[in-house]
């Protein structure tokens, strides 16, 4: 009650205004979308499991599945300076969540991603179970966390310092790469035994540690939380105005003890935008650019977040780096030889694929 009576009616929020409502709606939006292009690609693939030459587009979007696939896509094209077209659009989106660690922090993971939307509703459903988020402790929480970055150096080691240009030309363009995304959908389809108990095992981690894909095994939260230490904005405190309620620090989904920093630099931070949220008292906590030149407020964040993603699949169409070069007939040809030996990765060093052999088949 002490600290309640700290707060004047000078310093009380003018406003009732919320983000998280707005986020909960971009999260489901994202979520419409994934599941519309799910559904049209699973479409797609049943037409070429049906021997049809496929009257249905193929999404490009199905892309945002092969982060393989746009990361070594990223070191060819650094390398030689060109944009394949196999699937141009998951290297795009690659670098379209890049940008918004860089600049929004861990945006993505809290308002777009749909594995941290899953991760919210089963920490929900953990706290009415055990009627308080359960933590790890320290000695084992921060050893837990280094397994996501542990995975991320595993994929950047492989890529970035063992393949040549010639080992990322034969990826890119072999038989296996080409239908990446049909062998993603298949893991889901054709799901074995020990995949399903995998899957059922990290439900129920995630369950019992809130979070715990997100915050200890997921690859693609370390390579942002790397990147957002970077990041243009971050989340600062006004420790004049601060009356310690510590509410900050309560809703936080990565523990981050916002209460007691100065700036929010932490690479657990998602840009939830919760703790400003439950902030009772103006202008304590906000986002602003270093030494706080530039403000910007949650809605303003919310645009900048969206625009990333309109601005760069509206350029990739534009430019011809969003639908990939693979024709619904050559498509046919690889899902007539998906199972032979070249279609998979482990199989050892194959000769260079020529996109004219499915011609020469037919």
């Amino acid at each position: 009650m002490d600290v309640i009576k700290k707060i004047t009616a000078e310093n009380k929020r003018t406003s009732k205004f919320k983000i998280y409502k707005y986020r909960r709606l971009i999260q489901i939006a994202f979520i419409l979308i994934l599941a519309w292009i799910c559904v049209e690609f699973y479409l797609f693939v049943h037409q070429l499991e049906q021997g049809i030459v496929p009257t249905i587009s193929r999404p490009p979007g199905v892309e945002s599945f092969l982060p393989i696939s746009a990361l070594i896509s990223l070191k060819y094209w650094l390398m030689t300076g060109i944009l394949n077209t196999i699937h141009p659009s998951a290297l795009v989106i690659l670098i379209m969540i890049s940008l918004t660690a860089v600049v929004l922090k861990k945006g993505f993971c809290s308002w777009v991603c749909p594995f941290s939307l899953f991760s919210e509703y089963l920490t929900k459903l953990h706290v009415k179970i055990f009627d308080r988020q359960l933590k790890l402790p320290k000695w084992l929480d921060y050893p837990l966390r280094s397994l996501k970055y542990l995975l991320l150096l595993f994929f950047v080691w492989a890529i970035y310092f063992e393949m040549t240009v010639r080992d990322l030309r034969l990826f890119i363009y072999s038989p296996y790469n080409r239908v990446a995304d049909i062998k993603m959908l298949h893991f889901f389809t054709q799901m074995s035994e020990m995949t399903m108990w995998v899957l059922i095992l990290l439900v129920l981690f995630s369950l019992a540690i809130p979070y715990f894909w997100c915050r200890y095994l997921c690859p693609y939260g370390a390579l942002l939380g790397a990147l957002s230490w970077l990041s243009f904005f971050k989340i600062r405190r006004n420790a004049d105005n601060c009356i310690d309620c510590e509410l900050c620090t309560k809703v936080c989904p990565a523990n981050i003890k916002v209460h007691t920093a100065k700036s929010v630099f932490s690479d657990e931070c998602h840009g939830c935008l919760q703790c400003i949220d439950s902030c009772p008292v103006k202008n304590t906590l906000y986002l602003s650019s270093a030494k706080q030149k530039v403000r910007i407020s949650r809605k303003i964040y919310a645009v900048i977040l969206i625009a990333i993603f309109v601005a760069g699949t509206a350029l990739a169409g534009i430019t011809g780096y969003w639908q990939n070069s693979i024709s619904a007939e050559e498509y046919l040809y690889h899902m007539n030889h998906i199972n032979d030996t070249e279609y998979f990765h482990n199989q050892g060093e194959v000769p260079e694929y020529d996109s004219s052999t499915w011609e020469e088949d037919q």
